[in-house]
């Protein structure tokens, strides 16, 4: 890992006890509704009976380009979706920030790179992140039909930026879907989130 990644990643990680206290794996997902990057409401209710991933993203950091730059992230949105899973990749970074991307922007960014997510939403004021608990870019969580959370953390067990690590790392995102909708548990419901500290307005 390159020098200018560490605190990167180290920032990203912090206070991970208050994370695994605000997060409980077999209970209901927090609800909420926002608006998408084409102005339409969206409710996780709206999903109730099917598999939703949520994906906290920010295309500005080196992690999430990682898994884009791969082709990562949208070969796991498409097999997802293509299995009538719901994909909602979530953007919590503040107005006002450097990264932030206004929401034809951010939406053009990610049709660049191809995503294939159900739809991209504008958490201007970081009140689904913060539901959620969610700390880095990405930050990954499954919620089930019944609408319990069933998996948080890390998409995989590669903390790097590294785009060649993820020929070699076990997708938690991948086997936890695979094992849902296989009618199974899941088998690793927590890991460690990595990736770039969510720029919240407060």
């Amino acid at each position: 890992m390159t020098p200018l990644l560490k605190p990167l990643l180290a920032s990203a990680t912090l206070a991970l006890a208050t994370l695994a206290q605000a997060i409980t794996i077999g209970q209901a997902a927090p609800a909420f509704e926002v608006k998408d990057a084409n102005g339409k409401l969206v409710k996780l209710s709206d999903f109730k009976g099917k598999h939703v991933v949520l994906e906290w993203t920010n295309p500005n950091c080196p992690f999430v380009v990682k898994h884009y730059g791969s082709q990562n992230m949208q070969g796991l949105q498409k097999d997802a979706t293509a299995k009538e899973v719901v994909w909602l990749s979530i953007s919590s970074t503040a107005p006002g920030h450097a990264d932030y991307l206004a929401a034809k922007d951010l939406a053009a960014k990610y049709l660049s790179w191809g995503a294939s997510s159900t739809a991209l939403l504008m958490d201007d004021d970081g009140r689904v992140g913060k539901a959620y608990a969610a700390r880095t870019t990405p930050h990954m969580f499954i919620v089930d039909p019944k609408g319990v959370l069933v998996y948080a953390g890390g998409i995989d067990d590669k903390r790097s930026a590294n785009p060649a690590d993820v020929a070699t790392a076990k997708n938690f995102v991948k086997t936890s879907l695979g094992e849902l909708l296989a009618g199974k548990p899941v088998s690793t419901p927590t890991s460690v989130p990595y990736g770039c500290s969510i720029k919240y307005a407060s």
